[in-house]
C-alpha cells in the first residue's frame, strides 16, 4: 500500500526559508535508508502558498485566488512510501529528522486509495484500463544513433550546431568490458549522451560483435521497472530477432537490443544503476 507523509507548513517554510546544508544532508540521508529499505517512491519540497493558486468552483464556474493561504491549511512537502502496513508507515515517519523546524514539525500520514477499494463497475474497468496503459509506457524515449568510429567527431557536430549538452561521454577502454574489446578499438565510442532541452540524443560506435548495423538508428526505451522492462522486450521480440539479450549489465539492472518483426531495432534500459562521479 501507498502512503502520502505530508509535512505541514509552519512559519519558517511559508516565509520561503531554504534549508541548511546539514538539513539537506539529514534529509538526504533519511530519505537513502527509506530507498534501501524499498519504500522510497519519490518525495519533493513545496514553494511557500504564497506562489501558489487556488482554483474553487461556485455553480460549475471556476474562480482563481492567488496565495497566501492560512498557514495551517498548506503543505510544505511530501515523500510518498510503499510499505506493507499503516503500522509501518508510521515507523518511518517517527524517523524524520529531528533537525527539521528544530524538532518542532507536524507530519500527517494519509493512505492512497487503491482499484481495489471502489466497487466493481464500468467506471473502474475505465480506470483500470488506464492503470495498466500507463504501466507499459517507458520513462523516456531516445533515439540511439549507430556509428562506424565517427561518434565522437559526430556528436561534437551535433552539440555546436544544435545547441546540445554533452552529458556523458563514455569510451570501449573506460568500461568494465575493455578487456573484451580488441585494443585498436579502445578510443572509440561505447556511449554518448546529448539533452537538447526535455529531449535526449545517445549513440555509440559500433566496436566488435555488437550485432549493429552500422549508420543506422535505434529506439532507446528505459524503464524503471526491470520487470516491466522485460515484458516489453519480449513482446517485441516476438516475430523478430534478439540481437543481445535481456541481462544485467554494469550499467543497469537489465539491458537488450532486438530487431522486431517490422525490422526496426530497439533497445531497452531498465534500472539503471548509479554509476561513481
Amino acid at each position: 500500500m501507498k502512503f502520502m507523509l505530508i509535512r505541514r507548513a509552519d512559519a519558517q517554510t511559508e516565509q520561503g526559508v531554504m534549508p541548511s546544508e546539514a538539513m539537506l544532508n539529514a534529509m538526504a540521508e533519511y530519505n537513502e535508508k527509506m530507498q534501501r529499505a524499498g519504500v522510497f517512491l519519490t518525495g519533493d519540497g513545496l514553494t511557500p502558498s504564497s506562489k501558489g493558486y487556488r482554483i474553487n468552483f461556485a455553480d460549475g464556474t471556476p474562480v482563481e485566488t492567488q496565495g497566501p493561504f492560512e498557514q495551517n491549511e498548506v503543505v510544505a512537502g511530501y515523500s510518498v512510501l510503499q510499505v506493507d502496513s499503516a503500522e509501518e508507515a508510521i515507523e518511518w515517519a517517527k524517523q524524520w529528522p529531528v533537525m527539521d523546524g528544530d524538532g518542532n514539525v507536524a507530519l500527517e500520514l494519509r493512505r492512497y486509495y487503491e482499484l481495489a477499494d471502489f466497487a466493481p463497475g464500468a467506471a473502474l474497468d475505465r480506470h483500470t484500463q488506464l492503470e495498466q496503459q500507463r504501466a507499459k509506457r517507458p520513462q523516456s524515449v531516445s533515439v540511439y544513433l549507430e556509428f562506424d568510429g565517427s561518434c565522437r567527431e559526430a556528436f561534437a557536430f551535433y552539440a555546436d550546431t544544435l545547441g546540445g549538452d554533452l552529458e556523458a561521454m563514455l569510451t570501449y577502454g573506460e568500461t568494465p568490458m575493455a578487456a573484451d574489446f580488441p585494443t585498436e578499438s579502445h578510443e572509440l565510442i561505447a556511449h554518448v549522451q546529448m539533452r537538447l532541452g526535455r529531449y535526449l540524443l545517445m549513440g555509440g560506435d559500433m566496436a566488435g560483435d555488437c550485432g549493429q548495423s552500422i549508420g543506422g538508428s535505434t529506439i532507446a526505451l528505459e524503464y524503471g521497472d526491470t520487470n516491466q522492462g522485460k515484458q516489453i522486450f519480449d513482446l517485441l521480440a516476438e516475430g523478430g530477432s534478439v540481437k543481445m539479450p535481456f541481462d544485467k549489465t554494469f550499467w543497469a539492472e537489465g539491458f537488450g537490443m532486438l530487431t522486431d518483426r517490422y525490422g526496426v531495432s530497439w533497445m531497452l534500459n531498465c534500472g539503471l544503476v548509479d554509476q561513481p562521479a
